[in-house]
């Protein structure tokens, strides 16, 4: 398996291990490790992994994920230990610093599912485009020609959020 296989696993499937929306944090700690950074705010929280990142909401006690994104851009700096869990790279192997749309796109209709671009309608840069797989309802983000000729369809992100999950499930 390879990095691009995981990418397109989140893209299709919308979880990351098999751990996705509605989980609580133990659960990702079970798959990705303790290796990670909190930021909480109320009753927020944010967990950074590098390449993965979580976001939690605390209802009644418990804490529950509502939002799941794949940083992908953050690997251009740094493919290391420090931004790839050790969960990740031992079962897909070496994250390589980029990745191109046209592979990622190449991968998930290889999965049967397919990409669609989505309108600018929010006032998105023009530096950045973005599809959604519908068969899962995440969100890819992939960087424009009008950013830099040498980054142009570069994968910047993928997102998992709760009303594209659940429109998908």
């Amino acid at each position: 398996m390879s990095d691009l296989d995981f990418y397109a696993r989140v893209a299709t499937r919308g979880d990351v291990l098999g751990v996705g929306i509605g989980t609580q944090p133990a659960a990702w700690e079970a798959e990705l490790g303790t290796d990670f950074l909190d930021a909480e705010d109320g009753s927020l929280l944010r967990r950074d992994y590098g390449l993965v990142e979580l976001s939690f909401q605390e209802e009644g006690g418990a804490w529950s994920c509502f939002g799941v994104s794949v940083q992908v851009h953050r690997l251009r700096w740094d493919t290391g230990s420090s931004s790839v869990p050790a969960a990740l790279r031992g079962a897909y192997g070496v994250f390589a610093p980029s990745t191109r749309f046209d592979d990622l796109a190449a991968a998930i209709a290889g999965l049967g599912c397919s990409l669609e671009p989505e309108p600018d309608e929010d006032g998105m840069s023009e530096d950045m485009r973005r599809y959604q797989v519908p068969e899962s309802g995440v969100r890819v983000f992939v960087r424009a020609e009008g950013h830099s000729e040498e980054r142009a369809g570069e994968v910047w992100s993928l997102s998992v959020s709760p009303a594209w999950w659940r429109a998908a499930s």
